[in-house]
């Protein structure tokens, strides 16, 4: 029946009516928030491209964990600047890694024991030529090398793993990389570690402002090698059947805003627990608009982690997510 009889109006008249049919739910528990963790003491150094986003030295990633905890976050996703870099990408897999470390301290602490910890794998952050791999040099190129890399990968899930990650997390797109990363996690006794992949990770701009925080911007070339191009939606779901087939327990996708209709289609398809990562580039946009008074901020901070879970998210990665865990407390 149509208008007069019909009035969708008469359900949005009062909040307590609108919050009684309200289809999608937001929650702190949904929200993920990345850390970059750096060497050193009493470190706090704002990324001037994100700003209130910091390269942490453990103890301040530590205050930083307690917080998250306390607002009732869902979990922390780990990334990491090392002292030195390399070819091999050690600063990813050695014991005494800064991520490693920083997972040691926030497993001895009561305080974060309530909070998922996830570990980024990938090599970017660890390599003297900021890629995700093993780099060959050819003839007036360069080659990122899938199979050589699939051993390091592995190698730092294990460490990650073993220092105390929850989930670890591998990013770096290397086809083979889940099922090598599940076949190490077997044989090293860390059989009950989920992997949480970033199946289809878009070659996008909207990294820049990441690769500033993480020093992890490639010194030659570009990622579109192994990054997904952004115009194949068919791709992005054969990308996910593999990774489920080689034992990814759980997908991210990335990034978020530009990508909707991905999580849409691997939520209708697929079964398994989705994430979505608001990245650096969707962070550092929104705020540079909030900085000029362009938009309101918390409403756009709501409505824009809302649309993500509308589209199929169970749960959000997001240097919002403090921010949107004071706002939903504040109702």
């Amino acid at each position: 029946m149509g208008f007069p009889t019909s009035r969708m109006r008469r359900l949005r008249r009062t909040e307590p009516l609108r919050a009684l049919v309200r289809e999608t739910a937001l929650e702190p528990g949904d929200l993920i928030y990345p850390l970059f963790l750096c060497p050193g003491q009493g470190v706090r150094r704002e990324v001037p491209s994100m700003p209130g986003v910091f390269n942490l030295s453990v103890d301040e990633a530590l205050r930083e964990a307690e917080e998250a905890a306390q607002l009732g976050l869902g979990g922390l996703l780990l990334f990491g600047l090392p002292e030195s870099k390399d070819e091999q990408a050690t600063g990813a897999w050695q014991d005494d890694g800064i991520v490693q470390r920083g997972l040691r301290a926030m497993k001895q602490s009561a305080a974060v024991a309530k909070l998922v910890l996830i570990a980024d794998v990938c090599l970017c952050e660890y390599t003297s030529h900021g890629h995700c791999g093993i780099v060959t040099k050819t003839g007036g190129g360069f080659e990122v090398e899938n199979d050589s890399s699939l051993e390091l990968l592995a190698r730092t899930a294990v460490s990650l793993a073993r220092a105390g990650a929850d989930i670890v997390a591998p990013s770096d797109m290397m086809d083979g990389r889940v099922a090598a990363i599940r076949k190490a996690l077997e044989e090293a006794g860390c059989a009950n570690t989920p992997i949480l992949s970033y199946a289809s990770k878009f070659a996008s701009a909207f990294y820049g402002p990441f690769r500033e925080a993480a020093g992890s911007a490639p010194q030659f070339g570009d990622r579109r090698t192994y990054q997904m191009d952004g115009a194949n939606l068919r791709e992005a779901m054969r990308e996910i059947e593999l990774d489920l087939d080689e034992g990814a327990d759980m997908l991210l996708m990335k990034p978020a805003m530009p990508y909707l209709d991905v999580v849409r289609a691997a939520r209708e398809r697929y079964g398994v627990p989705i994430g979505a990562y608001q990245v650096s580039g969707e962070y550092a946009m929104l705020t540079a608009a909030f900085q000029r008074g362009w938009l309101d901020r918390d409403r756009a901070i709501l409505e824009s982690l809302v649309g993500i879970r509308r589209a199929g998210a169970d749960f959000i990665a997001t240097y919002f997510a403090k921010d949107a865990a004071k706002l939903l407390a504040r109702g």
